[in-house]
């Protein structure tokens, strides 16, 4: 008999043909002008699971519909209902003139297709649709005879404004869940796979300090008013001590420390930290951090506190010598198992209002966030992803963890109590939300598989 591994070999070029036409339709939702297109996206995405036997449909939210799917499984069935989640939406392709070729307008060069979302997310997602067509042409059965729940969505690139809603109003269908597949991450390179069982939470918060009702000379009033462009800086360079840590109290009460044994895994790993600092333009004494913590520690393990943008003042051309009436700087905070992110921004909203310079106030907006996820490696679920890949590949994957967040992983666990498996098969060079995006087939090959792999073997007739 036919294996869905061996079907998806055979039936490779159309399956590539198949992607092709998916990348072609511009679903960049962060711009109104492409809701149609976006529309057209989750519609294709339905009808590629109805031809695998799905009965998908599309579940309308207050800005683009998420594609929605329940598969009964099997009557004998045992293993754990699963939850695959994606996104079909796709970021704007600007600078467009410097693709190589038109962002929608996907080529297939040197072993890999170039095109906006080919490897965020369509790429990935494509692999999990290309495996229930293999799963349901092969055994007969949709989805192999597993019990699952599919969610997709629209919204992911213009911050998934609607999902929270979303899931609130299914939740009695989603508690149901036992884990969740995400294939929206990478590998540590083409010929090392990887799972990814940890990313970190993200609080991100705007904060504003207020002077002055207006500009002021700052010849006449420099030196006897706050400028709230000299006091901001102040306040916030003191988040930090001398070994680097944040200084919010309470911040480390709630992190989860790794275990000695996953720090001798990371050792192991053999991540070259001065080879990915040289790859950002950054010297080997840019190895900087919390003492203590090895680079990658830090971005696996570890919370950060971040200025990501600094606003105020004149800024044009030539000289205006004004004392602001305000500053305004971005600050996010990226957090660890178990750290919660409302409990952080509230924290450090108290901690700003302890330390208001004289004559000033605040204005403080959080931009949302997101919980942290860690899944424990031993769970069954992500045993089971583990020999899928490796009866894929023939090489048993690393188990890593990421230094960014994806939200919907936080949001199922802290609303739901789901664990996530992060099944990604990206690259570092495959330029996500860049021109020129791509993704290389052997990778789109290698996570077919593995998703096939993954659903025989918790159906059983792996």
């Amino acid at each position: 008999m036919t294996t869905p591994s061996d079907w998806l070999a055979e039936h490779e070029a159309e399956s590539i043909d198949r992607l092709c036409d998916w990348l072609r339709i511009p679903s960049v939702s962060t711009d109104p002008a492409f809701a149609a297109d976006v529309r057209r996206a989750g519609a294709w995405c339905r009808d590629h699971l109805r031809a695998s036997g799905v009965d998908a449909s599309l579940s309308e939210t207050a800005g683009h519909p998420i594609v929605h799917a329940h598969v009964e499984g099997d009557p004998g069935y045992a293993g754990p209902h699963v939850l695959f989640y994606g996104h079909y939406d796709v970021q704007p392709p600007d600078p467009v003139d410097l693709w190589e070729t038109g962002p929608f307008e996907p080529i297939v060069r040197d072993g890999r297709v170039i095109a906006r979302g080919a490897s965020d997310d369509k790429g990935q997602v494509a692999m999990f649709l290309e495996a229930m067509r293999a799963a349901h042409e092969t055994t007969g059965k949709v989805a192999a005879g597993v019990k699952m729940t599919v969610l997709i969505e629209g919204e992911e690139e213009s911050g998934s404004a609607n999902l929270e809603a979303w899931l609130d109003e299914h939740a009695g269908e989603l508690e149901r869940c036992d884990v969740c597949v995400i294939s929206d991450t990478g590998m540590l390179a083409a010929d090392r796979p990887a799972i990814t069982y940890g990313v970190r939470g993200l609080t991100y918060t705007e904060v504003t300090l207020k002077g002055p009702s207006h500009d002021l000379h700052s010849g006449m009033w420099g030196g006897k008013c706050p400028n709230p462009l000299n006091e901001l800086p102040k306040v916030l360079a003191q988040l930090w001590d001398q070994d680097r840590r944040v200084t919010l109290p309470g911040f480390y009460d709630s992190v989860r420390e790794p275990t000695g044994e996953e720090r001798e895994n990371w050792k192991r790993l053999g991540v070259d930290v001065v080879a990915a600092l040289a790859g950002v333009g950054l010297s080997p004494d840019a190895d900087v951090g919390e003492a203590g913590w090895s680079a990658l520690e830090r971005e696996w393990a570890r919370p950060t506190a971040e200025i990501n943008g600094l606003i105020g003042g004149y800024t044009g051309a030539g000289a205006k010598t004004v004392i602001p009436t305000h500053a305004t700087a971005k600050v996010s905070f990226r957090l660890v198992a178990d750290q919660n992110p409302d409990d952080i921004r509230d924290r450090f909203f108290a901690w700003l209002g302890e330390r208001t310079p004289p004559g000033c106030s605040w204005e403080l907006i959080e931009h949302g966030g997101g919980h942290p996820v860690t899944t424990p490696v031993d769970s069954a679920p992500l045993r089971a992803a583990v020999a899928a890949i490796e009866r894929a590949t023939g090489k048993r994957p690393e188990l890593i963890k990421t230094g960014g967040s994806i939200p919907i992983g936080g949001l199922l666990k802290s609303k739901l109590g789901i664990d996530t498996v992060f099944m990604g098969f990206g690259l570092e060079d495959d330029r996500v939300h860049s021109p020129n995006e791509k993704f290389d087939l052997a990778c789109f090959r290698l996570g077919a598989r593995s998703h096939a792999e993954l659903l025989t073997g918790l159906s059983g007739s792996a």
